[in-house]
């Protein structure tokens, strides 16, 4: 590594720099600029940075890679500057992040950093955003001709693609959280994510509607805009067709789509169970799985849902609040004769298979309650907090994460059960 604050006069020229409080407190970023680098890069504190991008030797720098962490925050209007002053040069700036709020992210990526990679790094992140910098920058071009009118062009992130055929018949999976906190809206979105990357050669078609108008939260875990279309839908439905449908949803990746949370919040009656089933068939007719976040609030429509649903996820954890909200609901299904075999329980940050005692404890809850824990997921840690805070799913982040491995194997079993159903129909 060459230290380019006192840069001497060598045969292999200064590619590149890494500008952080300490280069030291990210290893992985240095192992990873050494990998594509070699020795073409240097590394820049916050105080010699401006002074450098001064310099012309600056001049021949084809990117900065700005490494901020949680301690960097009081330190934003210099980080900013920094930013500022390396576009003003047309340099291109990477912007390595680990553990800063949303709110410290957001207001650097909007000075203009040309791409963001979080911290740990993925991966392999480092070189896509290397090869997305060599890409030149788009031109606008002066209108010759008057384009053709595309819908919702005032967001990075488009409608899908495919036009509404209704030739699929979708399974629908709700994630129901039994407790605050319980991690349903996380279990919903990477179960999506890892469906819609289930197979690599013919993917099935994925979509994740967020039925929690007040409080959703898929739109932030995958930093989607809310659009003004979901609240038109929902005010519509009886007269919606698949064409609207489609077109208030918002893609992510170009594999997943979803129809986010409305962008105001709205009382959950809004919609009734006739809207609610108008809802479901355009969704089961045009994908292949349909995941919904529910709220967790029983409401009227709840019951269609559970009853169009081929499997409803009850997502719980070991504890008192979960276990009697159990009984609660379980109760309540049954006195309505309503089909409570369709509930699988998930009990999210189980203890580890090393725990013994929380491990005789899963035990006696789930015969107190009558009930099958049909999944126990792993505690993923601070990593998934980071993840839906970065606005991506685990396996873009913390692909080895524990739990990222769970859903990775729950996506893939559901995939092949519904390939299997499709084997045998045929």
């Amino acid at each position: 590594m060459t230290s380019v604050a006192n840069l001497q006069p060598e045969p292999a020229p200064i590619l590149a720099c890494t500008i952080s409080r300490d280069v030291q407190n990210f290893e992985l970023l240095i192992d990873d600029m050494e990998q594509e680098l070699g020795e073409n890069w240097g590394d820049l504190s916050f105080e010699d940075a401006l002074l450098f991008l001064d310099q012309p030797d600056s001049a021949a720098l084809q990117f900065v890679a700005v490494a901020v962490d949680a301690e960097d925050e009081v330190d934003l209007t210099r980080i900013s500057d920094i930013i500022r002053t390396a576009k003003t040069r047309n340099i291109r700036v990477v912007l390595i992040a680990d553990q800063v709020s949303p709110v410290a992210l957001h207001q650097l990526l909007r000075l203009g950093a040309d791409d963001f990679v979080p911290y740990p790094l993925p991966d392999g992140a480092l070189h896509d955003a290397i090869e997305r910098l060599k890409q030149p920058a788009p031109v606008a071009a002066a209108p010759a001709e008057a384009p053709a009118p595309a819908p919702q062009t005032d967001e990075p992130h488009h409608a899908p693609r495919f036009k509404a055929k209704g030739d699929r018949d979708g399974v629908i999976l709700p994630v129901h959280g039994l407790a605050g906190g319980s991690g349903a809206s996380t279990f919903a979105t990477n179960l999506a994510w890892e469906l819609a990357n289930a197979d690599k050669t013919k993917a099935p078609r994925v979509c994740l509607i967020d039925l929690d108008l007040q409080f959703g939260a898929v739109a932030t875990y995958l930093d989607l805009p809310r659009r003004e279309a979901v609240f038109e839908v929902l005010q519509d439905l009886e007269n919606c067709d698949s064409d609207l449908f489609l077109q208030a949803m918002t893609s992510f990746n170009d594999k997943l789509h979803v129809f986010t949370a409305p962008a105001d919040m709205l009382p959950l009656d809004i919609i009734g169970p006739n809207e609610i089933s108008r809802l479901l068939d355009m969704a089961q007719a045009n994908f292949d799985f349909v995941i919904i976040d529910m709220p967790k609030t029983i409401v009227a429509w709840t019951e269609t849902v559970l009853n169009r649903a081929q499997v409803y996820f009850s997502l719980m954890e070991l504890d008192l609040r979960s276990a009697q909200n159990v009984l609660r609901l379980v109760r309540a299904l049954k006195a309505e004769g309503l089909p409570h075999e369709k509930l699988r329980f998930v009990l999210n940050r189980a203890p580890r298979f090393t725990d013994l005692t929380a491990k005789s404890r899963v035990k006696r809850l789930a015969e107190s309650l009558d009930i099958s824990l049909d999944m126990q997921l792993p505690d993923g840690g601070a990593q998934v907090t980071q993840s839906n805070d970065h606005g991506l799913p685990l396996s873009e982040t913390a692909a080895k994460n524990p739990l990222r491995k769970e859903l990775a194997k729950l996506a893939k079993s559901l995939f092949d059960l519904s390939k299997s159903a499709e084997t045998a129909q045929a």
